[in-house]
């Protein structure tokens, strides 16, 4: 006769742990230190509609900690991938910079099935992105849009130093305009890594401007407070995400 076994605790009753503890933090408790867990599965769409926008931020902060802390999260990416088989319920969209240095699933320690992610250099906004973005949020359900720009970024020095390469001229164009609404008083030169930081911080506060003036439909679910749109700096040195809003 075998002896019955005590009962597993499964992925999403540990995640609701998680999202509890977060909660805590969101409300002044203060932040909780998460025990490492092994998620086991994506999220589910109760798991994720119960999460609100300012919740989901403080998972990725929590998550962020964790990766700058090299204590990530087990994640069981084949039962992710399994679990997510038949359907997706990302709590949050992500615009960020093609730059390999900065992949966002990793530097906030999210699984398969957490996040849409959309990447193009510079993290600029157009129709396209506008597009996604707006099946993420309206259609899918994500309660986040966050446009995470980095430090050091090569699209934006380029800009600054007015590179011209096929396509990647037009691109580059996007980003122009943070360097003219950048308020810097030292060398305004794409060597001077604290001006293209500078102007990378901006652009994304523009990027998130033109969102709200270009897409009605993710203007109107802020406006109704389903979803907010911030924006966020990844630190290369050191590796924080700093959040804000624009």
């Amino acid at each position: 006769m075998k002896t019955a076994q005590p009962a597993q605790p499964g992925r999403r009753s540990l995640l609701k742990k998680t999202l509890t503890l977060s909660a805590l933090s969101v409300t002044g408790v203060g932040v909780l230190s998460l025990p490492t867990l092994s998620f086991a599965a994506s999220l589910s769409k109760a798991e994720r509609d119960a999460m609100t926008p300012d919740a989901v931020i403080e998972h990725f902060k929590q998550g962020n900690l964790r990766f700058r802390e090299n204590r990530p999260l087990k994640h069981d990416y084949l039962a992710q991938k399994r679990s997510s088989l038949a359907g997706q319920y990302p709590a949050a969209v992500i615009l960020s910079c093609i730059d390999s240095r900065a992949p966002a699933e990793i530097v906030l320690d999210a699984g398969i099935g957490e996040t849409f992610n959309a990447r193009v250099a510079g993290n600029i906004s157009n129709r396209d992105m506008l597009g996604s973005m707006e099946f993420a949020c309206a259609v899918a359900g994500a309660k986040l849009v966050l446009v995470m720009g980095h430090t050091r970024c090569g699209a934006v020095r380029g800009a600054i130093d007015n590179a011209e390469l096929g396509n990647l001229t037009g691109l580059l164009d996007e980003i122009k305009p943070a360097i003219a609404q950048t308020l810097y008083s030292g060398e305004r030169i794409g060597s001077n890594y604290d001006f293209v930081d500078a102007v990378a911080r901006k652009n994304v506060e523009l990027t998130i401007e033109n969102i709200r003036k270009n897409s009605a439909v993710l203007k109107a679910l802020e406006e109704q407070k389903k979803i907010k749109i911030v924006g966020g700096m990844y630190h290369l040195s050191g590796g924080k995400v700093e959040f804000f809003e624009a």
